[in-house]
C-alpha cells in the first residue's frame, strides 16, 4: 500500500507542476481537451503502475503462479470488480482485501485530482480579462 501512495503522489506532484507549466498560455478547446486526455491518459498509467507492483508482489511471494495471471487478479482487485474466477489461497484474502482498499484509495485520489484541476481551469476561465 505505501508503495502505491509513494508512487501515486509521485506522479500526481509530477502532473501538477507540469499543469503550472501551462496555466498561462491563453486557454483554448483544442488545448483544454488535450489537457484533459493526457491528465486522463497519466492517471491512467500511474494505476497500472500500482497494479503491476501488487502483481510482483504476488508472484515474488508465490501467492500466483506467474505474472500474467497476477496482473489479471491484481487488476480485478484493484479495481475492484472482482470477478472471482482467480481467488487467493485462505492465507493471502486478507492481502487481496487490503489492495481493494488500496485502489479504492487511489482511484479516489484520482477523481480528487482530475475535479482539482478542471475547477482551477474553470476558475481561470471564468476570471475577468481586466484582472
Amino acid at each position: 500500500m505505501a508503495v502505491c501512495v509513494v508512487i501515486h503522489a509521485t506522479g500526481v506532484t509530477a502532473m501538477l507542476r507540469r499543469a503550472r507549466l501551462h496555466a498561462s498560455s491563453p486557454p483554448r478547446l483544442v488545448r483544454l481537451v488535450w489537457v484533459f486526455v493526457r491528465l486522463a491518459g497519466w492517471i491512467v498509467f500511474l494505476h497500472l503502475i500500482e497494479i503491476a507492483v501488487w502483481a510482483a508482489y504476488y508472484v515474488w511471494r508465490e501467492a500466483m503462479p506467474d505474472f500474467q495471471t497476477a496482473v489479471y487478479f491484481s487488476a480485478v482487485t484493484y479495481t475492484t470488480t472482482g470477478y472471482g474466477d482467480l481467488v487467493l489461497s485462505p492465507e493471502w484474502r486478507l492481502v487481496g482485501a487490503v489492495e481493494a482498499l488500496t485502489g479504492i484509495l487511489m482511484c479516489g485520489w484520482s477523481t480528487g485530482f482530475f475535479f482539482a484541476i478542471v475547477s482551477r481551469i474553470h476558475t481561470e476561465e471564468a476570471r475577468p480579462l481586466d484582472s
